[in-house]
């Protein structure tokens, strides 16, 4: 009995497509100087849930479904008395995926739910934050097809960050791009 090794689809184009482009295009010497996609952290806040507990049990059981990974909960750090806010509350839940679910939820974002936008035109590039990582924000979480509509109470957003190896904007930026990321303002080279 023979088993074979499941690889995601963007794993896989990663090794044969997207590190030889890299190479090509920043004159690596090895393929380990190429950057490589290290997570992704999908970050929930939850507007109303200090009101509210039942909303951030919803939005970790929506992140769950959304990732395949169990979400945890997010605690605030200090109090804020206009907020009416208290040390070690929950308002948000997080997830960190790795190896081959960060793919896969990469491969389902970049198919199927971002074309869901509604005029979507493609993602800002400009949302690099200096050291090779990118932010996206998302507006409503039921751009994911995971997520039944039916039972979505409230329409929340959420940040999906992509923590990269690369040392520079453009070097990240090129790693997703070359990922099939939708950038808006494509670059000519």
């Amino acid at each position: 009995m023979s088993t074979v090794k499941y690889t995601p689809r963007l794993a896989d184009k990663y090794k044969k497509e997207v590190v030889p482009a890299l190479m090509k295009k920043f004159s690596y010497t090895s393929i380990m100087q190429a950057p490589r996609l290290e997570k992704i952290c999908l970050n929930h806040g939850i507007n109303g849930a200090v009101a509210d507990k039942k909303l951030v049990d919803v939005s970790i059981e929506e992140l769950t479904t959304i990732a395949g990974q169990r979400a945890v909960s997010t605690m605030s750090k200090k109090d804020i008395s206009n907020f009416k806010l208290r040390k070690g509350i929950p308002i948000g839940a997080r997830v960190t995926l790795r190896g081959e679910k960060m793919y896969e939820f990469l491969d389902r974002l970049i198919s199927a739910a971002l074309p869901r936008v509604r005029d979507f035109r493609g993602v800002n590039d400009k949302s690099f934050d200096g050291r090779g990582n990118y932010t996206l924000g998302v507006t409503e979480q039921i751009i994911f097809p995971e997520v039944d509509i039916d039972k979505v109470n409230k329409i929340t957003g959420m940040d999906i960050t992509f923590v990269t190896t690369a040392n520079t904007n453009e070097e990240a930026y090129e790693l997703l791009k070359e990922l099939g990321m939708p950038f808006r303002n494509a670059k000519k080279d």
